[in-house]
């Protein structure tokens, strides 16, 4: 649609509504900077996604202006997310090494590698931002709430849909919270129940976690699990030290748990799972990453993490891997009151007149075109939808820079930008480029012979064949020191 029509398209949803969906520079920057507070999270989101599934508050903490944790770092000075974590977060890639190699021991193997990223990003979160270990990855037993995570996109999907064509938006207001509860418990649905025993599992261990954590700060022994150095503990702690106003309750808390348990498995975990996949279609990359990871780490056990962070082509194929492949391709918002979005470039009207500028009544739903923005051919050039990692090792086209993308991430707007932008970016790049260093220096990763598909359920996920069920299937084998 977006190659079709431009930078600017109007549309109506299914009741008539008016919609915008946009990728306009100039536009993206009053949606998303200069209007942020005009241009909110849709109603239906707020309303339905977020009352519905736990879960999905990722958006209140990850994208949101007024985000609870920025609050407590910009008045308390609390160390930003990255500054600490990467000591707590260094080991579990390994884990993960020696479970491949134990599969592969004896020759080439195909290995669903979603099932062990997902594992794996779980873990991730769970030490980095939670300071709890969910998954040791030591054997097949996987952790019953990675199972639940993984199946959030597919089992809320349908019910997030028909938020958009129903009234719904009304109905997740009417009466009390427990009241609503027991009408989703009455309702005839195996997909509903199955749904509502994935919210009350992740709540139930969000509370054990925050329980456990809040003793700990009590006793003064919070310091001692992980030298608290865990983006919870840095928050609880910092929680104490603010004023009445700003502290966070004990169910903001459990949101914003639950929140990175889901968003930060998710997308990191698709977001690796596509990097692999590109790797094993094009091995050229594969190696020239690989030899350039060997390099760095020369007759050492490791990459020391700053020097990790600073390889050029490691960069370069993780920028290019988000830029075509963002693993979110959209994000909605509707607008407050009536606003005027203006334009970077002129656009004919639907009267054939040129405008500089959109006028857009209160109550419109405004598209962010993510995958647009980032695959605009008149920024990026005539192969702006190949995946080519080399673009980044050499200046971008001016026509990128000067379009001043509003982006908190290298142009791209796969992080979003301005108040709402992801402050979790950089502990994804982070955790990224550290899994890549350990697994791509031991194994070898070719395509399966299984037909897998990259569908767009929310979030992009890969699928073989018919089945619903995420997965990403590789062929992987071991490779010789000397081949390094």
């Amino acid at each position: 649609m977006w190659r079709t029509f431009g930078p600017v398209v109007k549309l109506r949803t299914f009741l008539g509504r008016p919609m915008l969906y946009v990728y306009d520079p100039k536009a993206l920057h009053h949606i998303v900077i200069k209007d942020q507070y005009i241009y909110e999270e849709t109603p239906v989101f707020l309303n339905v996604w977020s009352e519905f599934a736990l879960v999905v508050r990722f958006v209140k903490f990850l994208l949101a202006s007024s985000n609870p944790y920025l609050r407590i770092i910009n008045r308390r000075g609390a160390p930003t997310p990255t500054q600490d974590v990467e000591s707590s977060i260094q080991y579990q890639p390994y884990a993960l090494r020696e479970a491949f190699r134990r599969q592969v021991s004896g020759g080439p193997k195909e290995i669903e590698v979603l099932h062990w990223l997902t594992r794996l990003a779980l873990e991730l979160i769970g030490q980095g931002g939670l300071g709890h270990s969910f998954d040791t990855l030591e054997d097949d037993t996987v952790n019953p709430l990675a199972e639940d995570l993984k199946n959030v996109i597919t089992m809320f999907r349908p019910f997030f849909l028909a938020a958009r064509f129903m009234p719904i938006e009304r109905l997740a207001r009417f009466g009390s919270g427990k009241f609503r509860r027991w009408i989703v418990d009455c309702l005839p649905s195996a997909r509903i129940r199955r749904c509502i025993e994935i919210v009350d599992h992740l709540n139930r261990v969000s509370t054990d976690i925050l329980v456990h954590k809040k003793a700990a700060l009590a006793s003064g022994e919070l310091d001692s699990v992980d030298e608290g150095k865990d983006l919870m503990s840095v928050l609880l702690k910092a929680n104490t030290q603010t004023s009445e106003e700003d502290r966070m309750s004990d169910a903001e808390f459990l949101g914003h748990m639950s929140s990175l348990m889901f968003a930060a498995m998710e997308t990191t975990s698709g977001a690796l799972a596509r990097i692999l996949d590109l790797l094993a279609q094009h091995p050229d990359v594969q190696e020239k990453l690989r030899q350039e990871l060997a390099e760095a780490r020369g007759n050492g056990d490791e990459i020391e993490y700053d020097r990790l962070v600073a390889l050029p082509y490691l960069e370069a194929v993780c920028r290019e891997s988000l830029r075509v492949h963002s693993p979110t391709v959209m994000m909605s918002r509707t607008a407050r009151e009536d606003v005027v979005l203006p334009l970077s470039n002129p656009i004919k009207g639907n009267n054939g007149a040129m405008m500089n500028e959109i006028s857009v009544p209160k109550g419109t739903n405004v598209t962010i075109g993510i995958l647009a923005s980032n695959c605009n051919e008149e920024l990026w050039g005539p192969d702006a939808l190949e995946w080519k990692p080399e673009r980044w090792l050499k200046p971008l086209p001016d026509a990128v820079t000067d379009a001043h993308i509003p982006s908190i991430y290298s142009n791209l707007m796969t992080f979003l930008g301005g108040g709402r932008a992801c402050i979790g970016f950089k502990f994804s790049q982070m955790e990224m480029k550290i899994v890549l260093s350990v697994l791509l220096e031991t194994f070898k990763f070719s395509p399966s012979d299984k037909d897998v598909q990259w569908n767009l359920r929310g979030l992009q996920s890969p699928t073989v064949g018919e089945s619903p069920k995420p997965q990403m299937p590789l062929m992987v084998e071991l490779i010789s020191k000397s081949s390094t």
